[in-house]
């Protein structure tokens, strides 16, 4: 306003000159010049807020929100996407950005989601429940199907294990609160043992890893795709996955209050998870390709992880739910967990 009302008020004697110019038979006032001035003024600005209102409504635009994505480097379809930036497309119609945060492991990302580092994170299943018990605040809004067969115990190639049996009084690593911590469990079980038959090791995947290879344990449980890294480069024999002992669900997690605060989204974050997943199913060279620098990993052994996994993220249903409870109450029975936890108490209303 201030440019456009400085030269009006430099021009007061040339509009009173105007006014009284025996060329202009109608006498024009000053206040009538200001009054028609301010008028056009008004319909001007009005235009400009109607124009600019039909190209960025209110109701698809909203605030800004920067939207946080914790995850795991292993978590191949979320290393697609961040690396396509398709998400980043979809949310751009939203007003929205995405930031991604990585972690090591499932474990690390629930801390970070905790603690308010990101909005949303993608996991396996033994994670959330250590979280849900030490009292973290998140909930569950989503899911991948099953896939039992992404998860193994591993032996080194000439070990003398044979059986799940054999594993009583070896020394087992794994990654303390992951996926694989609940398939040792029922493994064990299955072969007539308890956890507390074999020496649990914890350790993070590459030290778990370099463990493995210096033969400072006898066996290692862990998911793809590590297992099928540990399988192609140094001749790891499965000893026994998932199949038949477990589901292996993969759980996306947001910090309480983000899925109904922010339904949209969510709703593009399932959108594009689904179209990249199937994409990834009709693709498996292509995707392995993609996915493999980053990882840093031959190509191969990402075409036999991705063949492990399914991609189809889902609304957490009251089977999966229950499911879910089933692994909280073995952990709290073996006092992995310091109390009894309610899964639905973390699950949030479906989003279509």
């Amino acid at each position: 306003m201030t440019a456009m009302t400085h030269p009006i008020s430099q021009g007061d004697n040339a509009l009173d000159e105007f006014a009284q110019d025996p060329a202009h038979p109608t006498p024009y006032r000053w206040s009538d010049l200001f009054f028609s001035a301010a008028v056009s003024l008004a319909l001007i600005v009005l235009m400009l807020l109607l124009n600019l209102s039909v190209l960025f409504p209110a109701s698809a635009q909203g605030a800004p929100v920067d939207l946080r994505i914790g995850f795991q480097k292993s978590a191949s379809l979320l290393t697609l996407q961040k690396a396509q930036g398709s998400l980043e497309k979809k949310l751009g119609a939203l007003n929205a950005t995405v930031k991604w945060v990585e972690f090591p492991a499932g474990p690390q990302l629930l801390e970070g989601l905790n603690v308010g580092a990101v909005d949303v994170g993608y996991v396996g299943e033994a994670p959330p429940i250590f979280a849900q018990a030490a009292g973290a605040k998140f909930v569950y809004f989503g899911h991948d199907p099953a896939s039992p067969e992404a998860e193994a115990i591993l032996v080194p190639k000439d070990s003398p294990i044979k059986s799940v049996s054999d594993l009583k009084g070896r020394k087992v690593v794994l990654n303390k609160g992951s996926n694989v911590h609940y398939l040792l469990v029922k493994a064990l079980e299955k072969n007539g043992l308890k956890l507390s038959d074999v020496q649990v090791i914890y350790l993070a995947p590459a030290d778990a890893r370099a463990a493995f290879e210096k033969g400072a344990v006898d066996a290692w449980v862990i998911w793809d795709p590590f297992a099928a890294a540990a399988e192609q480069s140094i001749g790891a024999r499965i000893l026994a996955n998932g199949k038949g002992v477990v589901n292996n669900y993969a759980f996306y997690l947001a910090e309480a209050g983000f899925v109904q605060k922010h339904p949209k989204i969510i709703q593009a974050l399932f959108e594009d998870s689904v179209e990249k997943g199937a994409w990834i199913k009709k693709n498996l060279r292509a995707a392995a390709e993609l996915i493999a620098p980053l990882q840093g990993l031959p190509v191969a052994v990402v075409e036999t992880a991705l063949t492990r996994y399914e991609f189809n993220v889902r609304p957490i249903t009251p089977a999966v739910a229950a499911d879910q409870q089933k692994i909280a109450d073995t952990f709290f029975e073996l006092k992995l967990i310091p109390k009894p936890i309610k899964i639905s108490e973390a699950v949030a209303l479906q989003t279509k």
